[in-house]
């Protein structure tokens, strides 16, 4: 069954031991929505292409400095602080949702513009997981666990 990014991304995100691969990897410079990403093209079997690539990674990279990352660094640098006011601490609840408000708008956006690449291109589909991984996250064991994971969610999808 083929699902939106958002869901793909959710249930693939709710495995065990996947969120703990994300944050590493995401400390490693790379960008979570964009590997999830690349865990549903894999999935969908959509051939892989530089420009296919560029594109994601172009669109990815100018939501993810100009949205994502100021309202995280926001809700880093409120961390400390919120545990002694409980006021800040229910503004950083708010920032904390916006923020993934912003992830999901950033799925929503990656997922229409791969929408129109066909899929079920067996044989032709390349590793999209390693081909957006930044250089420094490729042969780390967070990536390997997000490519296992991926892989147990597609077949449990599909009854094997």
């Amino acid at each position: 069954m083929h699902t939106d990014l958002w869901n793909h991304a959710l249930a693939l995100y709710a495995r065990p031991g996947v969120e703990t691969a994300c944050l590493q990897l995401q400390a490693l410079g790379g960008d979570v929505c964009l590997l999830l990403c690349a865990t549903w093209l894999q999935r969908r079997a959509v051939a892989y292409s530089r420009d296919r690539a560029q594109a994601l990674q172009a669109l990815a990279e100018s939501w993810q400095k100009e949205v994502v990352m100021p309202l995280r660094t926001l809700r880093q640098q409120w961390r400390d602080a919120a545990q002694q006011d409980a006021q800040l601490a229910v503004l950083r609840e708010q920032l904390k949702g916006l923020e993934l408000q912003a992830e999901k708008t950033l799925l929503q956006r990656l997922e229409a513009c791969a929408q129109p690449w066909p899929s079920g291109a067996h044989g032709q589909e390349e590793d999209w997981l390693t081909r957006l991984a930044p250089d420094q996250a490729r042969g780390h064991d967070a990536l390997e666990q997000l490519r296992v994971a991926a892989a147990a969610r597609q077949d449990a999808e599909d009854g094997a």
